[in-house]
């Protein structure tokens, strides 16, 4: 790689996706072939029931940029925690398979758009973000959530569950390897675990687009996500997330 290219690794988390994971990979693989920079994309396959590693594979086998990594099902943290981990670029970033947010967004996480930050996460909130077709219901619960975040757990961060998130490779193995929560909780303790080793987090805004095939059910998921919330909390307060060293799952 030349010394002035930014390296760039997409990992997407992916759990029975057979439906639109053709479509998303050819939509990024199109916009990255106008970047300067070298990239791939890793689709991680959380146990899929479906055909989505025989399309995923369908698709590596006209670019080797793209990667099909197969991993047990745990859930969507394992799958990103196990990407991001696998993926060996300076910056790596998540994105979701309903591909919610315009890949055109990504440069706004990249130097030299973005500078000095170890962790940048999209925003569907604040000045610059547009959230399009979102039920006002979704939202509601979506915002009371977030109070009950900024009230347990991470203060100041006004959407902690986008599911479009920049890491730079040092924050990955500083993070990561601590990270336990496989659900869809995971993105609070990975915030969590950043601040608590003093990483630079940043929100960049993002347009945003309502997906009606997200796997997240507010009834099924809501309460889950709210006990792991509360583990989170303590073992932010026992001071587990600053502490130096790992413990290995």
């Amino acid at each position: 790689m030349a010394a002035d290219r930014l390296s760039v690794a997409i990992v997407v988390p992916a759990f029975n996706e057979e439906s639109r994971i053709g479509e998303t990979l050819i939509e990024l693989r199109t916009f990255l072939a106008t970047q300067p920079w070298e990239w791939e994309i890793r689709v991680v396959d959380d146990g899929s029931g479906d055909g989505t590693c025989g399309v995923v594979e369908a698709h590596a086998a006209r670019d080797p940029s793209i990667v099909l990594q197969r991993e047990p099902h745990r859930g969507k943290g394992g799958a990103v925690k196990a990407g991001l981990l696998a993926a060996h670029a300076s910056f790596r970033f998540i994105c979701d398979a309903d591909l919610s947010m315009p890949v055109s967004e990504l440069p706004r996480f990249l130097p030299p758009r973005l500078e000095r930050f170890d962790v940048a996460i999209g925003s569907r909130e604040g000045m610059g973000a547009r959230r399009i077709g979102e039920p006002i219901v979704r939202h509601l619960a979506g915002r009371l959530f977030n109070a009950a975040v900024q009230s347990l757990s991470i203060s100041g961060i006004e959407d902690t569950q986008c599911g479009f998130k920049m890491f730079t490779g040092a924050a990955v193995e500083t993070i990561f390897p601590r990270v336990t929560v496989d659900g869809w909780a995971f993105d609070i303790e990975v915030l969590s675990i950043a601040r608590a080793r003093g990483l630079r987090i940043v929100e960049v805004p993002i347009e945003w687009h309502y997906r009606r095939a997200s796997q997240v059910s507010l009834l099924r998921d809501g309460m889950g996500m709210f006990r792991e919330l509360l583990r989170i909390r303590a073992r932010a307060r026992s001071g587990e997330y600053s502490r130096n060293g790992v413990e290995r799952r």
